[in-house]
């Protein structure tokens, strides 16, 4: 009987180990990863975008044990990277971090040149975050429901800036307006930083930004935080109250980050670079990262993220129709 036994286990450990390499020898088969990997950043170095290219290209080299390269594609608020990716080979080696104008610009230019839901195979997502509503300090309005107040009472009096027409600050602003009926001049800018100063200055009353960018001045009292735009709270901000608090629940903003790559790449492709992505975001120094940019993790299978991106998309061709908005170019 023990000889039996004997024999059964080392029956069952070859055959374990038979599997094991079948699955290893299955694995290699795909043949990906078999030379470098470029991430396709739309946007300059430097950019929060680029910040977060970087990250996940260093961490997926670790785990894929191959090079990872980001590839800065700047040009018509993120349309030229997109472009140039959703021509490439569809065999994984080429990738696109998506981030929220990969969303905005098609939604409200129709010629942005690719379409984010036909043209693209989702990986995953791996973080998000909330913009916040910031004010000049001088603003006679402490919370969003009493700027929201002005603008009926007194309409075109305020003045709101964007990094550009028809980006997430741009359009942020268009829901509210949608949502609320009131009408606030909006002043695009050629990015974030410009319009910062002049709300600063108070020659303009309103912007969104992202948390990072704001906060300081927010801490300084230069700048009144009036809300973040997501649902409930950010960690990053805990003291302002998110958009349901403030009285408006129908509008829920995200900045996001996320892996896309050119329609048709293998299933199996796709799977094992959303497996490592989860793995990446579940790294302690990634999670710490992330919290200093007022990001969270956000992981998730490649049909979520299909469902958030048409979900997007489609919400943001809601507010460019109700608004009437007509932009030609970026």
């Amino acid at each position: 009987m023990f000889v039996s036994v004997l024999h059964r286990r080392r029956f069952c450990h070859q055959l374990a180990a038979g599997l094991v390499a079948l699955s290893a020898g299955a694995a290699q088969a795909n043949g990906f990863p078999d030379r470098p990997i470029k991430i396709v950043v739309p946007f300059a170095p430097g950019a929060g975008t680029d910040a977060m290219g970087r990250l996940i290209a260093a961490k997926l080299a670790e785990l894929l044990k191959i090079s990872v390269v980001v590839d800065n594609r700047a040009g018509a608020s993120g349309a030229l990277g997109a472009q140039e990716v959703a021509k490439a080979a569809p065999d994984g080696h080429t990738l696109l971090l998506a981030a929220a104008p990969f969303t905005t610009v098609p939604a409200a230019l129709p010629g942005a040149g690719y379409d984010p839901i036909a043209g693209f195979t989702p990986v995953g997502m791996f973080a998000h975050g909330p913009l916040v509503w910031a004010a000049s300090k001088d603003l006679p309005a402490n919370t969003l429901s009493e700027v929201v107040a002005l603008a009926r009472s007194q309409p075109g009096r305020l003045n709101y800036g964007s990094a550009g027409v028809g980006g997430i600050n741009h359009l942020v602003l268009e829901s509210l307006k949608a949502h609320t009926g009131t009408f606030i001049t909006h002043i695009p800018y050629r990015g974030i930083a410009p319009a910062t100063v002049d709300t600063l200055s108070g020659q303009i009353q309103l912007l969104t930004g992202t948390i990072p960018a704001l906060a300081p001045y927010i801490r300084d009292g230069r700048l009144k935080a009036l809300a973040v735009t997501s649902q409930g709270r950010s960690p990053a901000l805990p003291q302002v109250p998110g958009m349901q608090e403030s009285g408006f629940a129908d509008v829920n903003v995200l900045n996001y980050f996320a892996l896309v790559a050119p329609k048709g790449t293998p299933d199996a492709v796709v799977q094992q670079i959303n497996a490592a992505l989860a793995q990446v975001v579940a790294m302690p120094d990634v999670k710490e990262r992330l919290a200093k940019d007022a990001l969270e993790p956000a992981t998730g299978t490649p049909a979520q993220l299909a469902l958030f991106l048409q979900k997007d998309v489609d919400g943001w061709k809601r507010v460019v129709e109700r608004q009437k908005l007509k932009i030609d170019a970026f």
